[in-house]
């Protein structure tokens, strides 16, 4: 079953084209990795697949319906994390849970989550004083209570150390085999190595690669991932070589 399917995706500012005819498809189940630079064109694609931003033309269908046209019933059905988030002042991590919770029809018990990503002993502490991988796995939970079909998530481990990193992976992978879609973007090569099933690597709002890392890897000069990734995104041969090699002699 086709979770997200996206034909032709096109979307300018102005004159200005930052996405040139995109199409991708994400499986029931399956963990999802959109990469590239900043300013390739991420952002603005899970916009138009969420229908937050409309698109000057093509095609997209998550959970079979029209973002744009059905956006109050996938709100229902999808969750979305995202690296920025501005809460009230003062706040806490129980009362942003329950807020959040009261949105949806059909939620997770927060509280099972708080435990599954190690955050029980903060439920009373404001959100604004967590520190920044705390805030992270926070929000990612706050994905997680709509108990969605899909999940969106942004830059998931940033400011998580290497154990709190491996936590958040293994959590997820569990979702994952109970049938959870997965759409993330990542900065993290040996993150999209463990975690993704396919990927899309953007360059100036175009797909320079879609498959998997193992493809990847094999279209490129490269034997690791991350040497790979840098290939198609740059589109070049890797500038730095001589200095590992200087460093090595």
């Amino acid at each position: 079953m086709e979770v997200i399917k996206v034909q032709k995706l096109f979307k300018s500012y102005g004159e200005v084209e930052v996405i040139k005819d995109i199409s991708l498809s994400v499986k029931k189940g399956e963990v999802f990795g959109l990469l590239g630079a900043n300013g390739a064109g991420k952002s603005t694609t899970i916009e138009c697949i969420l229908g937050t931003k409309n698109f000057d033309s093509g095609q997209v269908s998550v959970l079979g319906m029209n973002p744009q046209k059905e956006r109050k019933q996938l709100f229902q059905k999808v969750g979305v994390q995202f690296q920025e988030s501005n809460y009230q002042e003062k706040i806490t991590v129980k009362e942003l849970c329950e807020i959040t919770q009261v949105l949806y029809k059909n939620p997770l018990d927060y509280n099972k989550l708080l435990l599954n990503f190690n955050l029980q002993d903060k439920v009373k502490k404001p959100v604004n004083e967590l520190s920044g991988g705390e805030k992270q796995r926070l929000f990612i939970i706050l994905a997680l209570i709509p108990n969605p079909e899909a999940v969106f998530l942004d830059e998931l481990t940033t400011g998580l150390d290497v154990r709190a990193r491996r936590y958040v992976w293994n959590c997820l992978l569990s979702l994952k085999k109970q049938g959870l879609t997965i759409f993330l973007t990542s900065h993290f090569m040996d993150e999209v190595e463990v975690l993704c099933d396919k990927i899309c690597i953007l360059k100036n709002g175009v797909i320079h690669f879609y498959g998997t890392v193992a493809e990847a890897v094999a279209r490129s000069p490269y034997e690791k991932f991350e040497d790979a990734y840098l290939w198609h995104a740059d589109g070049e041969e890797l500038q730095d070589e001589s200095i590992w090699n200087n460093a090595e002699n």
